[in-house]
C-alpha cells in the first residue's frame, strides 16, 4: 500500500514538473471556470481575489482568518482583508461565522479577539499591578483601544487567578494595598465617637493618600472607602449603627447618650427635646416614649407623672384657698406655657375645677379660683358705679372734668351714632307727616336714638362674629370689609362709654398688686385673657344700670323738649318778624350790614345759647348721665369757645350742624344764620313754625303794646331814641326794627318823607341832641373838666324837657 502511494507521489511531482505543450490565457481559465459551474462539475462557491487573478473558496478564506487569529490573537477585519486578498465584505462574512461558532472570540468594533489575547493582557496586567500596586480601568482602557467597560468584563473572571488584585470602583488594587487602606478605614472608623457622616471621613482619608503617594498616586473613589467599611461593619470589627448609608453612630456614644439621658431625667423627672437634638436624636418623642412608656410627652419637654403631682398639689392648694397661681413659677425654666396648659389639662384637680366652674385657666398657664374671680368682680363692678370714660382714652374723670373734656370726647362720639341718627331723622320725617303736637311728637323724635343707642350696643358683638365666621370663605374684600366692620363696633363701644378693655385691666393691676410685685403687670400675660373675661360680666352690669337711668331719665327728657319746642317757637317767630324789617335798608349796604349784625349778636345769639344748652342736657340724659337741673335759664349767656365746645358734644350730624349755626351767628347776613338754624331745629326733631300774615299782625300788635309801654315808662333821654324809632317804625312801615345806636341816624333819615315837617324836627332835634350829649360824656371821660360837666347837665336838661314832646308825638299816634 505504501508503495503504491509513492508511486503515484512520484507521477504527481512529475506530472507538476512537465512542461504543458498548450499553454491557456487568463480569459481562458476564467471561461473554462465557468463552463464547469454551468456543467455543475464545480458545485461550490469560488471567490475571487481582488487581484481578479485567483480564486479562493470560502473554507480556504475561513482557514486563512483562523491562522492569522491563532498567530495573532486579535486582528482588524481589515488587514485580514488585506492579508488574505479577498472583498473586505467576504472577509466579514466569514469572521462573524468564525465568531458565531467559536465562543472563545469576540468580535469587538471590526476586531476580532481571542480569550487568548485577553489572558496575555491579563498577565501583564498583573505584572504592571503589581508593580504599581494600583491601576485604573481608564488607564487600560484607552492603552487598549476599548470601553472601560469591557476591560472591567475581562478583567473580573480573572480576579485571583491570573490577576491577583480587588478591583474596586473603575481601580485595580493588590491586596497589599487593600489591606493598607482597609487599616486606615478601621482606624479612623474606630477613633469616631460622635456621629459622623461618612462622606466627611472619606474626603479626609483620600487627601492623606494623595500626601503619602504623591503625584503618582490615583485617587481613591469614596465608594471604595464605603466597601470596605462595610465589610469591617459586617465582620464585626467596629461597633456602631448605619443610617440611611453614609450616618455612622458609633457604640460608644449610643451608650454615653443614653447614660446622659437617664441620668438627667432621673434628676429632674423631665428633659427637653432641644437636649436630645443636642444629642443627635432626630425623633426624640419617639425615643423617650419607647425608653420611659410611663412618661407624657408635652410641646417642648417629656416629664415624668411626678411633676404632675407635684403641680396638682400646688394648684389644689390655690384653689382652696380661694387664689390664684401662676404654674410657670412652680415648673422649671425650661418649661413653655404650652407645656403648663399641657400639664394642667392632666391635673386632677383641674380637671374637677373646671368641670364643677371651680376654677378658670387664663394665659395657658394661670390658674384663678372662682371665689378669687368673683372677689375682683365684685370690687370691679364697685368701681362702676362711679364709671365715667372720656370717650376712648380708657381714663376715669370727675363730673366737673369731663365738663370741659365733653368737646373733644363727643366729636369721636357722633361718628359712631350717626347711623342711629340717621334712622332717627327717618322716624322724625314720618311723625312730622302725622302731624302730631309738636310737644309730643318732639319728644317721640329725640328720645327714640337713645333707645336704639342702647339696642345697638347688645346687637354689635354679635354681628362681628358672625363676620368673622363668614371670612374663612369669603374673598379678600369681605374679609377686610368684616375687619373693618369689626373695628367699627370696637370704636363705637368705646365711644358710647363702655368701659374700654384697657380700662378694665389697669383697674384689675390697680386693685390686685399681687400681679405687678410679681412681674405679671405686661398685658399680655394675664391681666388681657383676665379683662377678656371679666369684661363682657362688666358690661352688661354696666347696660342694667345704663338702662335703668334711660328709664328715670325719660320723663325728663320729654319735658326738657316740651319745653324748648315752647322757647323755640316764641324766640323763632320773633326772629322772622325781625329779619322782614332788614329789606328796608337793602339799599344802603353799610347800614344793611350794621343792622344784620345787630340782629345776630341780640336776637339770635339768644336763641342760640338757649337752643345749644338745651341740646346739650338733653344729650346727657339720653346718655344716661345724670344731671340736676334740666332746665336752662334763658339769662345763662355763651361765649365763642363755649358754644363750639358744647357744638361738638352733640352726637353725629346734629353736631355738624350745631357747630354751622354757632359759625353762622359770627357772620354778617341773617339769612345765612336762618339757613342753618332751620337746618339744626329740623336735625333736633324741632318742628318750625313759619311766620303767616296772621300770625305776623298779631306779634306787631303785641311789640307795639310792648313799646308802647316800655316808652310811656322810660325816663333815661338817651335810651328812650332807640325806642321811639323803633315805635315809629311799627307805626308807619309795620316792620319790628332792631336798629343799634350806630343805625338810628339813618333811621331817622329815612322817616322824613313818611312824618309830617313839625314831627320830623322833633325827631331829628332830639336825636341831634342825644348824639351832643353822648359826645359830651365820652369828651368827660377823658379830661374830666368842670365846665364839660356843666354842658352835659344843660344837654341833659335839654333832652328832658324834649322827652314830653317826643313821647306825646309817638304816643299820641299809637292812641289814635
Amino acid at each position: 500500500m505504501d508503495d503504491e502511494l509513492l508511486e503515484l507521489q512520484r507521477q504527481f511531482e512529475f506530472a507538476q514538473q512537465a512542461k504543458s505543450s498548450i499553454r491557456l490565457s487568463d480569459r481562458n481559465v476564467v471561461e473554462l471556470v465557468q463552463k464547469l459551474q454551468e456543467l455543475h462539475i464545480i458545485d461550490f462557491e469560488l471567490l475571487h481575489t481582488v487581484s481578479g487573478k485567483e480564486y479562493i473558496t470560502p473554507d480556504q478564506l475561513r482557514h486563512e482568518i483562523l491562522a492569522e487569529i491563532s498567530k495573532l490573537g486579535r486582528v482588524s477585519v481589515i488587514d485580514l482583508a488585506d492579508t488574505t486578498g479577498v472583498d473586505l465584505y467576504h472577509v466579514e462574512k466569514q469572521a462573524q461565522r468564525i465568531v458565531s461558532d467559536d465562543p472563545g472570540l469576540m468580535l469587538i468594533q471590526g476586531e476580532i479577539i481571542s480569550q487568548s489575547y485577553w489572558d496575555s493582557v491579563a498577565e501583564e496586567v498583573n505584572d504592571r499591578l503589581q508593580e504599581c500596586s494600583q491601576i485604573a480601568l481608564a488607564e487600560l482602557a484607552a492603552q487598549l483601544h476599548v470601553s472601560s467597560e469591557m476591560v472591567a468584563s475581562v478583567l473580573e473572571p480573572r480576579l485571583g487567578t491570573v490577576v491577583k488584585g480587588r478591583l474596586e470602583g473603575g481601580q485595580l488594587y493588590t491586596p497589599a494595598y487593600v489591606a493598607r487602606v482597609t487599616a486606615m478605614v478601621r482606624g479612623a472608623a474606630r477613633g469616631i465617637t460622635v456621629p459622623t457622616n461618612l462622606s466627611v471621613l472619606w474626603s479626609s482619608l483620600q487627601q492623606l493618600l494623595q500626601e503619602m503617594d504623591g503625584a503618582s498616586g490615583v485617587a481613591v473613589e469614596g465608594s471604595f472607602f464605603q466597601s470596605l467599611f462595610n465589610g469591617l461593619v459586617k465582620e464585626g470589627e467596629i461597633f456602631g449603627s448605619l443610617r440611611a448609608g453614609v450616618h455612622w453612630t458609633p457604640n460608644v456614644f449610643a451608650s454615653a447618650q443614653k447614660e446622659s439621658i437617664d441620668s438627667f431625667f432621673s434628676q429632674n423627672s423631665f428633659i427637653s427635646y432641644e437636649v436630645l437634638h443636642k444629642l443627635r436624636i432626630p425623633q426624640p418623642i419617639q425615643f423617650l416614649q419607647s425608653r420611659y412608656p410611663e412618661g407624657m410627652p408635652l410641646v417642648t419637654t417629656f416629664v415624668h407623672p411626678s411633676m404632675i403631682e407635684m403641680l396638682d398639689a400646688a394648684t389644689e392648694d390655690a384653689l382652696e384657698r380661694s387664689s390664684w397661681i401662676d404654674s410657670l413659677s412652680i415648673l422649671p425654666m425650661s418649661f413653655g406655657s404650652q407645656d403648663a396648659s399641657k400639664l394642667l389639662s392632666l391635673c386632677p384637680s383641674i380637671q374637677q375645677g373646671l368641670k364643677s366652674d371651680k376654677a378658670k385657666i387664663f394665659g395657658e398657664s394661670y390658674v384663678f379660683s372662682n371665689g378669687f374671680i368673683k372677689d375682683v368682680y365684685d370690687r370691679l363692678e364697685k368701681e362702676m358705679e362711679t364709671f365715667n370714660v372720656s370717650g376712648a382714652s380708657g381714663t376715669v374723670v370727675s363730673d366737673d372734668l369731663r365738663e370741659t373734656k365733653a368737646g373733644h370726647d363727643a366729636s369721636r362720639l357722633s361718628e359712631s351714632i350717626e347711623n342711629v341718627s340717621d334712622s332717627s331723622s327717618n322716624k322724625q320725617a314720618m311723625e312730622k307727616g302725622s302731624k302730631k303736637k309738636k310737644g309730643k311728637g318732639a319728644g317721640n323724635m329725640i328720645t327714640g336714638p337713645a333707645e336704639n343707642e342702647l339696642d345697638n350696643q347688645d346687637r354689635a358683638p354679635t354681628k362681628s362674629k358672625k363676620n368673622q365666621r363668614k371670612g374663612k370663605n369669603i374673598s379678600s374684600e369681605q374679609v377686610a370689609e368684616s375687619k373693618a366692620a369689626a373695628k367699627l363696633v370696637k370704636i363705637k363701644e368705646e365711644n358710647l362709654n363702655i368701659p374700654s378693655e384697657d380700662w378694665v385691666m389697669k383697674k384689675i393691676a390697680t386693685l390686685v398688686p399681687d400681679f405687678e410685685e410679681q412681674g405679671l403687670d405686661d398685658p399680655q400675660t394675664i391681666l388681657r385673657p383676665l379683662a377678656n373675661y371679666l369684661r363682657p360680666m362688666l358690661i352688661n352690669s354696666w347696660k342694667e344700670r345704663r338702662k335703668a337711668l334711660f328709664s328715670e331719665n325719660a320723663e325728663r327728657m320729654k319735658q326738657l323738649l316740651d319745653s324748648l319746642q315752647k322757647k323755640f317757637d316764641e324766640s323763632f317767630l320773633n326772629m322772622q318778624l325781625y329779619e322782614k324789617a332788614l329789606d328796608l335798608f337793602e339799599d344802603d349796604q353799610s347800614t344793611s350790614v350794621i343792622l344784620h349784625r345787630h340782629l345776630l349778636r341780640t336776637t339770635a345769639t339768644t336763641i342760640v345759647d338757649m337752643l345749644l344748652q338745651n341740646l346739650d342736657v338733653h344729650n346727657k340724659l339720653k346718655n344716661g348721665d345724670e344731671v340736676a337741673e334740666p332746665q336752662i335759664s334763658e339769662s345763662i349767656s355763651l361765649n365763642l369757645g363755649e358754644r363750639t365746645s358744647i357744638a361738638k358734644t352733640l352726637p353725629g350730624s346734629l353736631s355738624n350742624k350745631a357747630l354751622a349755626v354757632v359759625e353762622a351767628l359770627e357772620g354778617k347776613r341773617v339769612e345765612t344764620f336762618m339757613t342753618a338754624l332751620r337746618d339744626i331745629a329740623e336735625e333736633s326733631g324741632l318742628l318750625l313754625k313759619k311766620l303767616d300774615k296772621k300770625l305776623e299782625r298779631t306779634l306787631l300788635h303785641a311789640y307795639q303794646k310792648d313799646l308802647v309801654s316800655q316808652v310811656s315808662a322810660e325816663m333815661d333821654p338817651v335810651s328812650l331814641l332807640a325806642k321811639v324809632v323803633s315805635l315809629i317804625y311799627v307805626q308807619v312801615h309795620h316792620k319790628a326794627l332792631q336798629a343799634p345806636g350806630r343805625a338810628i341816624a339813618v333811621a331817622v333819615s329815612r322817616l322824613k318823607d313818611k312824618l309830617d315837617d313839625s314831627a320830623h324836627k322833633i325827631l331829628t332835634d332830639y336825636q341831634t341832641a342825644t348824639v351832643t350829649l353822648l359826645a359830651l360824656i365820652s369828651a368827660a371821660s377823658g379830661d374830666g373838666e368842670d365846665c364839660t360837666s356843666d354842658r352835659i347837665l344843660s344837654k341833659r336838661e335839654l333832652l328832658e324837657n324834649q322827652m314830653t314832646a317826643l313821647k306825646g308825638l309817638v304816643l299820641g299816634t299809637s292812641k289814635s
